[in-house]
């Protein structure tokens, strides 16, 4: 539970005056605790719990087609056809995957996130609502394993929509509403997962939609023990409201772009108004890049350039600077709209990269995750996948993710290696590759005698690793990987393949 000062609203507005006179003369990192006092900032990941596929749920959900998009079919790297400009590194998966939401609350702990704020529906079993209501409790099983926060914002235009399509009377609307939080009551906060400030309940709703009124809204939570801190988007719903929320200003775009210039006037606009309030729900994003237009669902509200990650570290840094008690990340998976920080194709892990190191040097300087640590919760993923009827490597997996969800990192890593040593055969191997010499690209065939775990790793002759092709569960046989070297130098490279506990190298050459 965080505490406040009972002084924190004038404490705030100096610290941002502080911030802003003393910006110009001293590093971020060292006005970046300008709230002295006060416990450092919580982030947040904004979640989507909305997806589904053919080995979970039995069918591929909306979230994945968009009613365009075919997931089985696949192009010549293995890519899905998906509702999206991006790809997930673990492939489309299903929100109701327990491997899945290890995976993703691994991540969330080992890059410095301290919960989740779950994108909510309710709980009525119209359209998909009951399905993404009950992968959200999943999910928040995962939080309470996992040691994270969990809270909820709340979609009220659910309740707009079952008004309008004849499912419920307008007369019962604010009931339904009552009742969706009387289910949040009896389910979720009846636990300390859930988020509090000073033994108050944090709730947001985008929008509001439907319910515009503070009396609606007092009438909504009167149901509930003790009176939420409730926070409304871009703008504060007064009384009722703590506060608002800031979110990607997509509607400021111009010719379908949202400038930089843009975006940053939208953002001190919101923490300059933002600086009277009694608690600050700030908001980093990394970009967007909507598949609307593509998908035929509508005209799509913009694009904003990711810029190689600067995105993300401006507008997170710009929530630090403004003293935030909350700082949510939007969004952890929202494909559609491609605002995605959790590890993809096209970004890796350099979002969550960026989020630990700003945990690290500015937020809690205790934290000790490291880039490396990213990559252990996808090789745990696959293991899980592979060995799924081996009971005994499931169980050393249990192990080593309680370890990681406790920071043994160390510890995790060690017996991690023993599972990949011990769950392998050793191997006749035979490795090369044609053409070779070669110039843009080349074909690398393998063979192994027995099923293994297979990586190829390609060094400089310097001994730098410059590429992984492959790290992943092969069958017995013969295999073929294709070798891209466009951005590369010409030269002498080395591709050493580890299969199980035998390892080769083979020598190629490289020319322009």
């Amino acid at each position: 539970m965080k505490n406040i000062k009972p002084d924190g609203k004038n404490l705030r507005f100096l610290s941002i005056i502080f911030c802003a006179l003393c910006f110009y003369h001293f590093s971020f990192a060292e006005n970046a605790h300008s709230n002295s006092g006060q416990q450092a900032p919580l982030l947040m990941a904004h979640y989507m719990p909305w997806y589904q596929t053919p080995d979970v749920s039995g069918y591929w959900g909306w979230h994945w087609t968009m009613n365009h998009f075919n997931p089985e079919t696949t192009d010549d790297t293995g890519r899905r056809d998906i509702a999206s400009h991006y790809y997930p590194v673990t492939g489309p998966y299903d929100s109701m995957d327990d491997d899945i939401l290890e995976y993703q609350t691994l991540l969330m702990k080992l890059c410095g996130i301290n919960g989740v704020i779950v994108d909510w529906y309710g709980n009525d079993n119209y359209n998909d609502y009951g399905a993404l209501n009950q992968a959200t409790g999943k999910l928040f099983t995962w939080c309470q394993k996992a040691g994270l926060l969990f809270s909820l914002c709340y979609e009220d235009r659910t309740i707009k929509i079952m008004v309008e399509n004849g499912y419920i009377p307008k007369s019962q609307a604010i009931t339904k509403a009552q009742q969706a939080f009387q289910y949040v009551q009896a389910n979720w906060l009846i636990d300390d997962t859930f988020l509090r400030i000073n033994n108050r309940p944090v709730f947001l709703v985008f929008g509001p939609e439907y319910f515009t009124s503070s009396v609606d809204w007092s009438t909504i939570f009167s149901v509930l023990p003790n009176s939420p801190l409730f926070f409304t988007l871009d703008n504060r719903l007064s009384p009722i409201a703590t506060g608002a929320y800031p979110w990607p200003p997509m509607w400021a775009s111009k010719n379908g772009i949202l400038s930089r210039t843009d975006l940053d006037n939208y953002l001190t606009m919101f923490y300059n108004r933002a600086a009277s309030w009694e608690l600050l729900v700030a908001g980093a994003f990394p970009g967007f890049n909507d598949i609307y237009k593509q998908a035929g669902v509508s005209a799509g509200y913009g694009f904003l350039d990711a810029a190689s990650g600067n995105t993300l570290k401006n507008t997170l840094d710009k929530a630090l600077q403004n003293d935030p008690d909350i700082i949510q990340l939007v969004t952890w998976n929202d494909y559609g709209e491609g605002t995605i920080i959790e590890p993809t194709r096209e970004f890796g892990y350099q979002y969550l990269e960026i989020i630990q190191q700003r945990k690290k040097a500015v937020i809690d300087t205790t934290f000790s995750g490291i880039p490396a640590d990213l990559e252990l919760p996808l090789q745990i993923y696959n293991i899980r996948k592979v060995y799924k009827n081996n009971p005994t490597i499931q169980s050393r997996l249990d192990v080593i993710v309680n370890l990681l969800y406790n920071a043994q990192t160390d510890s995790a890593t060690g017996l991690l290696d023993a599972i990949f040593a011990s769950a392998t055969q050793q191997n006749d191997i035979y490795i090369k590759n044609y053409p070779n010499p070669f110039l843009k690209h080349t074909t690398i065939t393998f063979k192994i005698s027995n099923p293994a775990w297979v990586n190829l790793t390609v060094y400089n002759i310097l001994g730098r690793q410059v590429a992984i092709l492959l790290d992943s569960h092969q069958e017995t046989g013969t295999h073929f990987v294709e070798w891209n070297t466009t951005d590369l130098p010409s030269g002498v490279y080395f591709i050493k393949m580890k299969a199980g506990n035998s390892v080769q190298v083979s020598k190629c050459l490289h020319l322009f």
